[in-house]
């Protein structure tokens, strides 16, 4: 009788290989799973091991360990499980559809539409079941993504549609928090819950979105070949009968279904559906199983789930057990995905350099000076009438008066207020404008601005740390740590996207990582240090002027006057600096010695805008744009003009913030957000034709 030899592993067909070695890998990450769902549930203030566990679940324990295991740690567990798994998938399928490694719930701006849905509601005073509020989160998100993606188009490697999101998340969550300081009641809970936490009072939220996800899930699974035949092109996939555009949107919605169901029941997880499918691609070039939607799908969930209960233990593990149940997991996830963000910058190919200077017009010197009286005239309208309105109105001769010393009690008190509040708008807008102009002439790259670099982020987050930890700081301690924060996070931001050059696509993704970092970082300080008050928190980063005296204004005002007297100084070499990299060197200017020293002017500027006014957004972008659009490239005109534009437009907004809605205010940060959004957006259109 013949024997036949076992087959070794070389001999066996690929196939087969492929298939064994994608099962060990599914079985890895299910035993993965499992072990840090157990560590997760033995994690918490009350001492409870895995034996108590394993009793709890037996029904054989002390009543009072079974109530924390039943009611609280495997709730946790299994939001924490769900939540990974819908956005890991949700995040590999809009890679899939879209052709973009870098879509996900996040950078299509689902979550930031969920939120504005649910903080609409929450106005109204109406308390929603679990189920209502997922389809008023699936609402938001779903049209968030669909402008996301109809902004975008599609293409690997694009960071299009990353632009495209963070303007239009930064443009919806500016208008949720003016709703959160306007019915703080009302929206009572919604600040925290925008953190994102897995923390559950029992089952009934996780067993109310299961079926919801089973549903998405399945539907998505039922799509897998059409999604693999949108991998060949649109016309292969047009060849094999797969309707391109009806795949996309019925993907698109599945997924923005799942994320949905996870907002609602956890709150925002960032960057979960950004980093899981990232985590599944080098497996599927070792196992060709795994290139296939169909199998990709559920390791991509299980990847996810491994990275909610990853940073939930590990939270656990790092922070005080009374202190970790105040931090929200979502801000572990943030941390975690923007480090990834920034590794993906570096990593993607970007062949495309700065853009192209934009054809414009040059003015006469007649028009210029023309454009600067204009500016003039509206600059000084605007702050006159920041002066005069606000809550109560009050006339020339009432300035007048205050201004001798002759005012009465009540005029004197709201004009030493409101002064200084109008000075603080007038220099912080012209700052960010002047530190805009710096960085897009530097980096030659026209979407550059302090906030959507980090910049803003790093001085926002080292005014806070240094208020909450030291709440007698004076005005120039604060303006100091503003400047150090802003210091690291540009050292950070510059010197990644310097490797070959201020690359556009590498240089705005390291810089919203490091924004998305900083963001995290100062909603983890304030859950430590002050979690009942978000609305103190919320008037900070929303860039308001409440409450600022003239020593708060003195260190913008004088940096904002050094840097204007350096900037024009230097004008020649602005203008060398932003035509290329071959002509400065030509004409014997040392090139990297004059990046350095005008990006740590706009450093300075930005780091006093921040701790006078807090966090002020877009200026930087709208305010150069505007100047070149009126006067021309030159920046010996470009440099006052943006000046004065940036303080009018702060102004103005600081002014519409506090009389529209008096006596309730609105940051002049939300306001700005509100303006620079859609022009941010119509860049992108622009520079898209």
């Amino acid at each position: 009788m013949a024997v036949t030899a076992p087959t070794s592993p070389a001999l066996r067909p690929p196939a087969a290989v492929s298939r064994t070695g994608a099962a060990a890998v599914t079985a890895a990450l299910v035993l993965l799973v499992a072990a840090l769902a157990v560590t997760d549930i033995t994690q918490g203030t009350a001492a409870v091991g895995p034996a108590e566990v394993l009793k709890a679940l037996t029904g054989r324990s002390d009543p009072a360990d079974a109530s924390v295991v039943i009611a609280s740690r495997l709730p946790r567990a299994s939001a924490g499980i769900l939540v990974g798994v819908v956005l890991g998938v949700a995040g590999a399928v809009l890679q899939a559809v879209s052709r973009n490694v870098l879509a996900s719930p996040d950078t299509l701006a689902v979550n930031a539409g969920s939120y504005l849905a649910l903080g609409l509601v929450g106005v109204t005073g109406v308390s929603l079941p679990v189920l209502a509020s997922s389809g008023v989160a699936f609402s938001g998100g779903l049209l968030a993504a669909t402008v996301v993606l109809a902004l975008s188009g599609l293409g690997t490697g694009t960071v299009r549609l990353v632009l495209a999101g963070t303007a239009l998340a930064l443009g919806l969550t500016s208008v949720t928090e003016g709703l959160l300081l306007l019915f703080p009641q009302e929206t009572e809970g919604l600040y925290q819950w925008n953190q994102g936490s897995i923390g559950q009072n029992g089952f009934d939220g996780v067993l109310q979105m299961l079926p919801v996800c089973l549903v998405g899930l399945a539907g998505l699974l039922l799509t897998a070949r059409r999604v693999d035949a949108l991998a060949l092109g649109d016309d292969a996939a047009r060849g094999l009968g797969v309707p391109v555009r009806a795949t996309r949107v019925t993907v698109v919605v599945l997924a923005t279904l799942l994320s949905a169901a996870a907002v609602t029941l956890a709150g925002p997880i960032g960057f979960v559906g950004l980093c899981a499918p990232a985590l599944v691609r080098p497996l599927a070039r070792r196992h060709r199983a795994f290139a296939r939607t169909r199998t990709s799908l559920p390791v991509a969930g299980l990847a996810g789930a491994g990275l909610v209960l990853g940073a939930d233990v590990l939270l656990r593990a790092l922070v005080p057990a009374d202190t970790a149940v105040a931090v929200p997991t979502g801000v572990v996830t943030s941390l975690i995905g923007a480090v990834f963000l920034v590794v993906t910058a570096l990593r993607l190919p970007d062949p495309a350099g700065a853009d192209a200077p934009e054809r414009l017009r040059v003015p006469s010197r007649t028009a210029f000076l023309a454009t600067v009286a204009v500016l003039v005239a509206v600059v000084a309208a605007v702050a006159v009438a920041g002066v005069l309105l606000g809550d109560s109105k009050l006339l020339l001769g009432d300035v007048a008066n205050w201004a001798q010393g002759r005012a009465g009690r009540a005029v004197s008190f709201v004009l030493d207020t409101r002064v200084p509040r109008v000075l603080a708008a007038l220099c912080a807008g012209g700052a960010l404008a002047l530190a805009g102009t710096l960085v897009q002439a530097v980096t030659r790259n026209p979407l550059a601005e302090p906030g959507v670099l980090g910049v803003s982020g790093g001085a926002a987050l080292g005014a806070v740390l240094l208020v909450t930890s030291v709440p007698a700081a004076g005005t120039w301690g604060i303006a100091g740590a503003a400047f150090a924060g802003a210091a690291v996070t540009s050292v950070m931001v510059f010197g990644l996207a310097a490797r070959g050059g201020y690359r556009q696509n590498r240089l705005v993704l390291v810089g919203i990582g490091t924004a998305a970092a900083t963001t995290a970082l100062i909603s983890l300080i304030i859950v430590l240090t002050d979690p009942f008050n978000a609305t103190k928190a919320l008037t900070w980063l929303s860039g308001s002027t409440y409450g600022r005296t003239m020593p708060d204004v003195l260190p913008v005002a004088l940096v904002l006057v050094v840097g204007l007297a350096v900037a024009s100084a230097r004008r020649t070499e602005l203008d060398l600096v932003s035509l290329d990299a071959d002509t400065p060197r030509l004409l014997g200017l040392r090139l990297s010695r004059a990046r350095l020293g005008f990006l740590v002017v706009s450093v300075l500027l930005s780091a006093t805008a921040v701790a006078s006014a807090g966090t002020i957004g877009f200026v930087g972008l709208v305010a150069p744009h505007a100047a070149r659009a009126l006067v021309g490239r030159r920046h010996v005109r470009v440099l006052p003009t943006a000046v004065l534009l940036g303080a009018a437009l702060v102004c103005t907004a600081d002014l519409l913030g506090r009389t529209v809605i008096a006596p309730a205010q609105l940051g002049a940060g939300l306001m700005t957000a509100v303006i620079g959004t859609p022009y941010f957006l119509h860049l992108l259109v622009r520079g898209r034709r």
